[in-house]
């Protein structure tokens, strides 16, 4: 392991999973899975930007998962540049799950870290693009002071959680599939007299609504200068629209 303390690790989720589906309407069959992989693509991304955090990237064992995370480390390593060259040279390893629920693969990736010697460990799974650099960094200023941070969706679920110092609560215990999940998990916190932190509501990419807010996101931070964020998932959905156009 690296001298680094933080680790930010990337969970590929499956396209049906603990009542999560990824259903986009059009966007279907090979398309579909083109945007899953920009997706992953642009979330490892924007985490190779943070400083002094290494990055794993976990994933089933399955051959086509295998060929995806592949494709993904190869274009990435020649795509980033600068720091974030670096960081997938020096602090990006990929990991291997057995296919086990969501509730006990996100266990055993915290358990992992943790006896890995990490003492700051953030979990992101792989629909959540739009979550960029500074989201993460503030994250971890949080997880710098409490126990636990979360990063809640409007459904109640998650779109990050992040553990400090040790694995404290047994995430395989809870019904992933509850609508109550994020307050759930946030109580057993509060029971065990544990500290967390809230980041902003934001939202995972399952369904043609989302997509829509994804879209406005990405239009934000063109407007706002930044040309980076999301960039994948922009030119893989700007081709698949184009082609359905013809």
């Amino acid at each position: 392991m690296s001298k680094n303390k933080t680790v930010i690790a990337v969970c590929i989720q499956e396209p049906f999973e603990d009542g999560s589906t990824l259903d986009l309407g059009m966007i279907h069959g090979d398309d579909l899975k083109f945007v899953h992989q920009a997706f992953i693509t642009d979330t490892i991304a924007n985490a190779a930007k943070v400083d002094e955090v290494d990055i794993r990237l976990y994933h089933i064992d399955d051959k086509d998962r295998k060929k995806l995370v592949g494709i993904v480390t190869e274009y990435l390593t020649k795509k980033l540049t600068g720091k974030a060259s670096e960081k997938m040279k020096k602090s990006f390893s990929i990991h291997e799950l057995k296919q086990d629920r969501w509730g006990i693969r996100v266990e055993r990736v915290f358990n992992d870290c943790f006896n890995a010697g990490y003492k700051h460990v953030i979990v992101i799974g792989s629909r959540t693009p739009t979550v960029s650099t500074s989201q993460i960094l503030t994250s971890l200023k949080m997880l710098q002071k409490s126990d636990a941070v979360f990063g809640p969706t409007p459904e109640g679920r998650y779109y990050l959680i992040g553990m400090s110092g040790s694995y404290q609560i047994e995430l395989s215990n809870f019904d992933w599939k509850s609508p109550t999940i994020y307050s759930e998990v946030a109580q057993a916190f509060t029971e065990k007299g544990l500290k967390w932190s809230e980041l902003e509501i934001w939202y995972v990419v399952e369904c043609p609504e989302d997509l829509e807010l994804l879209a406005r996101d990405i239009n934000q931070y063109r407007y706002e200068g930044d040309n980076e964020t999301s960039i994948e998932t922009e030119l893989v959905l700007e081709r698949i629209l184009s082609n359905l156009e013809h």
